[in-house]
């Protein structure tokens, strides 16, 4: 199974698992701490976005770097056997609890009223680690992702904000930084500008690639390459998801390379 996993995410730049009980038992574990996480008032105060339509809730969850919480299970299953055998096994970061309401996206103080258009319009679609730290919210590879895993905590429809990406894009957008930091030395790496080339890429892969809504259910599981421009759907008026929005569990963990390591690992 996992060698047809892998041609098929090397094919698309995504992957989606089955369900598999060692992702369950996961889950089973860490959807009562993320629906703590959602009423803990510092995390509303801290992550409470889009007009309260949602909880961004970066390293919500106190998971080691196999995975586990507190007594919990490690993340196990067909989809570490897939990353060990792509990848090799990073530690992964503390897990993000993204949760999406009725009404997602709504306009927000912290936002542009172009960054809301783009939100609502282009589904926010981005590069997870490209990040407007230079001067004049210029973008550069502020964190260098291994790849993004993501794991269903609740059971939603189709309609309820599902992740979207565009298939393929990894491609497009693995070329334009490699040609973006091809005569960048070592040390320039970090604080390199790659705003026009990001921008122009995306263009390409909108007009280029099909964008395609990611559902999945509690105990399946769904694999990103780290170059795959991806985004949040809004949420439609017939969705179907329970009183806690909906859940899903992140995990983006750091490449011990940065970001040389993020341009070559193949």
């Amino acid at each position: 199974m996992v060698s047809a996993l892998r041609a098929e995410f090397d094919r698309h730049g995504w992957v989606k698992f089955p369900h598999d009980v060692a992702i369950a038992r996961w889950v089973e574990h860490v959807y009562p701490l993320a629906l703590e996480a959602r009423r803990d008032p510092q995390q509303i105060a801290t992550w409470l976005r889009s007009g309260g339509t949602w909880f961004v809730g970066v390293n919500a969850i106190g998971n080691d770097g196999q995975g586990c919480v507190g007594d919990g299970p490690a993340l196990m299953g067909t989809l570490r056997e897939f990353l060990e055998a792509r990848f090799g096994w990073h530690d992964l970061d503390r897990a993000q609890v993204s949760i999406t309401y009725p009404g997602y996206p709504q306009p927000d103080p912290h936002e542009t009223e172009a960054g809301f258009r783009y939100r609502r319009d282009r589904d926010a679609a981005h590069l997870d680690g490209l990040k407007p730290e230079l001067p004049g919210g210029r973008r550069c590879v502020d964190e260098a992702h291994a790849y993004v895993i993501g794991i269903p905590l609740n059971r939603t429809d189709e309609a309820a904000s599902p992740l979207v990406l565009w298939e393929g894009s990894h491609l497009i957008m693995r070329k334009a930084m490699e040609a973006a930091f091809a005569d960048v030395s070592d040390h320039q790496l970090r604080c390199h500008d790659v705003t026009q080339v990001y921008q122009a890429a995306r263009r390409e892969v909108f007009e280029t690639c099909p964008r395609l809504a990611v559902h999945a259910k509690p105990g399946e599981a769904y694999l990103l390459d780290r170059f795959t421009l991806h985004g949040v759907a809004p949420w439609e008026v017939e969705a179907k998801a329970p009183p806690e929005g909906r859940m899903i569990a992140y995990f983006r963990p750091d490449l011990p390379g940065g970001v040389r390591e993020w341009l070559t690992l193949p």
